[in-house]
């Protein structure tokens, strides 16, 4: 068994600056998955930016609200809501709401910051 807790994950500022803390990676965790899960929060007012990875990414939003933008469409998320988001989309998150944006970032296979592409 394995089991790691949130506060013991470093945060770091993610390629399109969001804050985040990688709860599980298979480079630094013992485990063999074909995925990657971390905690990531975006502050009251801002967005992260444009980018793309080359896998494929779920986010599932944990508290706040938002505005989801992936390709060229565009939708209000919340509490409860997933999102899939095909490898190299365009894509970036909105706070549009007065709390943090917090959601679970669910990357396969894992996220690698090479793959991470800022779009300006």
């Amino acid at each position: 068994m394995f089991i790691k807790n949130l506060s013991d994950c470093e945060e770091i500022t993610a390629n399109d600056g969001c804050r985040l803390r990688e709860l599980l990676h298979p480079k630094n965790d013992p485990a063999d998955l074909p995925y990657s899960i971390a905690i990531a929060r975006v502050e009251p007012g801002n967005q992260t930016y444009k980018h793309k990875l080359a896998q494929t990414e779920v986010y599932y939003i944990l508290r706040g609200e938002g505005l989801m933008h992936v390709d060229k469409v565009q939708q209000k998320v919340q509490p409860g809501d997933v999102i899939l988001i095909p490898c190299k989309a365009i894509q970036w998150l909105k706070n549009t709401g007065t709390t943090e944006l917090q959601f679970i970032a669910i990357v396969n296979p894992p996220w690698s910051e090479q793959d991470d592409k800022r779009i300006d």
